[in-house]
């Protein structure tokens, strides 16, 4: 057997269930293409997908739930100055594909052109990433309600003050096929897993949560017995720590953030103040700031789409522009914002690989892969070591975080009450208030222990959810404020 390129072969495989079973091949798309630009546009494109994904979950020593499903469809877009018209459909057939592209072509009042040029066709330029695996497949039904078991014993057996166990496993199989009018062609095949796992433990009279889990873009083989219990460890040590959890102190103090996870608050604070449309609007607290000091010196952030089997990163975007590493901010001076194609025409530079949508029914716009921070000198025990007074806070549950003023404010699921060095008391209800520019210029201390998440996350923008990945390294911020239950 003949092996294709990893491009061509993604390629081959989106054409072989979102074109050819409907009778299409790239002159029909070239066709619906040429009726959009019938009329002057700037950008067009279509993007079709096809989604088959699975979930199980388990609750109450049994697994109570298990769902399937399929989605399969086309976006049509046409892109005028800063005009987008939008069209989709679940029924990909030609009648439905030139409809839908006769209908956004209608964004412009410019006359019809004499002549329309055909683009000449190109394979955009793509990564290889991650496997094309159909991850659903990976484990058969009855293994995947025993690995959700074996999560529930594994955790109980942990403690005998655990009283409950909830799992979850999901897979989903994600192909992409995008064709603009400037004659690009892209694909990608993107694996997604994810295991989740919560429990409460109980203890005299006292109930409180903790929750683990993990994921990436890879099969289900990757849920090793070693890979579970690290999950199920993390979630029992976060219920039983809260066990003996004490009411946080509120006020203005010196907080550390570990490493990891808790970069889900440089994500909210600081990366979508980040994003192009937001500064191209001049509604974020970095507009107009390129080449100026945002951030402490040793601060530097990125975005990156191109690391292996994460759950942020792509081999191409919902664009068809390959994925790419971003430097942010980079020693406290900020560089750049991440880009889509629509924003960076109109700021005047070129696309960063962020262009992201939900799924076919959704437009694209710049949103982040895997955002994180890049580690220091410092050891981490040195770090919570300098605390004369304040919080370090290991972990995060929700958060919010205002655009236009950077304002933040988030909530610590397992954070410590720390004097002179030393670690007391695990604290409940600490909520962390501030503002993301100003947060950044307060770092004091950067580990050198730089970790990215376990592959959790979700980000929500304007209605749509993707997959991100976050991260950061041990951080001393000085002066934040702590609101407290105390």
């Amino acid at each position: 057997m003949i092996s294709r390129e990893p491009t061509l072969e993604r390629l081959a495989t989106a054409k072989s269930l979102l074109l050819t079973p409907f009778g299409l091949d790239e002159t029909h798309l070239a066709r619906a293409l040429n009726e959009i630009k019938a009329h002057k546009v700037d950008e067009a494109d279509l993007y079709f997908q096809y989604t088959r994904s699975e979930g199980w979950s388990l609750e109450e020593g049994i697994v109570k739930t298990g769902s399937f499903s399929i989605d399969q469809g086309v976006g049509v877009r046409a892109v005028s100055g800063e005009k987008t018209a939008f069209a989709y459909s679940d029924d990909i057939s030609e009648a439905s594909l030139l409809d839908a592209a006769r209908t956004v072509r209608t964004i412009s009042n410019a006359a019809k052109s004499a002549r329309v040029k055909t683009a000449t066709q190109k394979i955009a330029g793509a990564r290889s990433l991650y496997t094309a695996v159909d991850p659903i497949s990976t484990l058969d039904s009855q293994t995947k309600v025993d690995l959700l078991g074996k999560v529930e014993r594994m955790a109980r057996a942990k403690d005998p003050r655990v009283a409950q166990v909830m799992a979850g496993l999901a897979a989903e199989y994600d192909v992409v096929l995008v064709a603009r009018a400037d004659g690009t062609i892209a694909a990608d095949v993107r694996p997604l897993v994810r295991l989740s796992v919560t429990v409460i433990a109980e203890q005299k009279g006292r109930r409180e949560v903790g929750s683990g889990g993990g994921g990436g873009r890879f099969g289900l083989a990757y849920f090793s017995d070693a890979q579970i219990q690290e999950y199920v460890d993390q979630a029992v040590h976060a219920a039983l720590t809260n066990l003996d959890a004490r009411p946080a102190p509120a006020g203005e103090m010196t907080v550390v953030l570990g490493s990891g996870w808790p970069g889900i608050l440089l994500h909210e604070a600081i990366g979508h103040g980040l994003e192009g449309d937001f500064n191209r609007k001049g509604s974020s607290a970095f507009s107009g700031r390129i080449g100026q000091r945002v951030a402490a010196k040793g601060v530097t952030v990125l975005d990156d789409g191109t690391i292996s089997d994460r759950r942020g990163s792509l081999n191409v975007d919902d664009e068809g522009n390959a994925s790419q590493r971003n430097v942010l901010i980079e020693d406290g001076i900020l560089k750049g914002y991440i880009q889509d194609s629509m924003n960076a025409r109109l700021m005047g530079v070129a696309p960063t690989g962020n262009g992201r949508r939900e799924s076919y029914a959704h437009v694209p716009m710049p949103r982040m892969t895997n955002t994180y921070m890049l580690g220091g000198d410092k050891a981490p025990e040195e770090i919570v070591k300098s605390i004369k007074k304040g919080l370090y806070a290991t972990n995060f549950g929700g958060g919010q975080v205002d655009i236009t003023s950077g304002k933040f404010v988030f909530s610590a699921s397992e954070a410590y009450w720390v004097e002179n060095g030393k670690i007391l008391y695990p604290v409940k209800g600490a909520t962390i208030v501030g503002s993301g520019p100003e947060c950044l210029k307060r770092v004091s201390m950067i580990g050198n222990d730089m970790k990215l998440d376990p592959g959790v996350g979700t980000c929500g923008k304007e209605g749509q959810s993707v997959p991100v990945g976050v991260g950061q390294p041990t951080l001393r911020i000085d002066g934040l404020t702590v609101g407290g239950t105390a």
